[in-house]
């Protein structure tokens, strides 16, 4: 059975210096911002940006058009309220006015039975 390997501080700080060395490499091995490759990327990138942002405008559109049916509903609701209103209103007024009507018309039978 294998036992336990300690590495000691000059193992580790070799490996330190290849893992450097190793990120360095990559670094330098990087294409150029003028690459075909890291320009069809960045055109990639470009049109996916671009179709988020109509998705984006489109979804705001659709919004905007809802709240505005809703506005649209709600003000017809309103006038349509007002007018229930004003016809309860009118209707109370009528039948107050044919209750003044009836207890003036009691009231001069009433004056015409005395005299």
């Amino acid at each position: 059975m294998a036992g336990f390997k300690d590495q000691h501080f000059n193992e580790r700080r070799g490996a330190s210096v290849d893992a450097k060395k190793a990120m360095l490499e990559r670094f330098r091995t990087r294409p150029a911002p003028d690459d075909p490759t890291v320009q069809a990327r960045l055109a990639e990138r470009q049109k996916v940006a671009e179709a988020r942002a109509a998705r984006t405008a489109e979804r705001d559109a659709a919004r905007q058009a809802e709240t505005v049916r809703r506005e649209a509903e709600a003000a017809e609701a309103r006038a349509r309220a007002e007018r229930e209103q004003a016809e309860v209103a009118e209707r109370e007024a009528s039948m107050e006015a044919e209750r003044k009507a009836a207890r003036d018309a009691r009231y001069a039978a009433r004056k015409a039975r005395r005299k």
